[in-house]
């Protein structure tokens, strides 16, 4: 036979392999890039709640011993510190609206005992409003109990991580 008689066909090339769906691999690669990053970003909140109180701490010891700060500025700055303290422990709309005795209770609920409500604390809400000003004292006495609170400060545990903890 001559090639001129034989029905050849031209060569046949395979059709391109198309992206989707992607291999096992990309797959797996996913959800590992996925997981990681809840992992570091759950890291960064830990960090910086930690590094908050930290911070607090050092700027309660520059308080504590700022001297050119009266008893009144102290106790200005002393609850400035803890609100914001708080503000970066418990989520913003739990703590931004405490007033009065309703802020007192929350940082109570750091400590065993209600040194905020029925304690010197309560200078933290009274004070602005008294006659005569604070003792050097009365100070020292609260920025002692603000250093403890700031000992007993944790976050407060999401309610998914209680429901968690109970059903192990």
């Amino acid at each position: 036979m001559q090639a001129t008689q034989l029905e050849l066909r031209d060569i046949h090339l395979p059709e391109a392999i198309g992206w989707w769906p992607p291999a096992v691999g990309w797959w797996l690669l996913a959800v590992v890039i996925a997981g990681l990053v809840v992992f570091l970003y759950g890291l960064y909140k830990r960090l910086t709640r930690k590094t908050a109180v930290k911070n607090a701490r050092t700027l309660l010891l520059a308080i504590k011993n700022n001297r050119d700060l009266d008893n009144a500025q102290k106790l200005c700055e002393l609850s400035i510190l803890l609100r914001r303290v708080s503000m970066s422990i418990s989520p913003r709309s739990d703590v931004a609206s405490l007033t009065g005795r309703a802020w007192l209770a929350f940082l109570d609920s750091q400590l065993k005992d209600s040194r905020f409500s029925s304690g010197i604390g309560v200078l933290l809400a009274d004070a602005p409003y008294r006659q005569k000003p604070l003792s050097d004292a009365e100070t020292a006495e609260l920025v002692k109990l603000c250093e403890d609170w700031l000992k007993h400060c944790t976050p407060p545990v999401r309610q998914g991580a209680i429901h968690m903890k109970k059903t192990l």
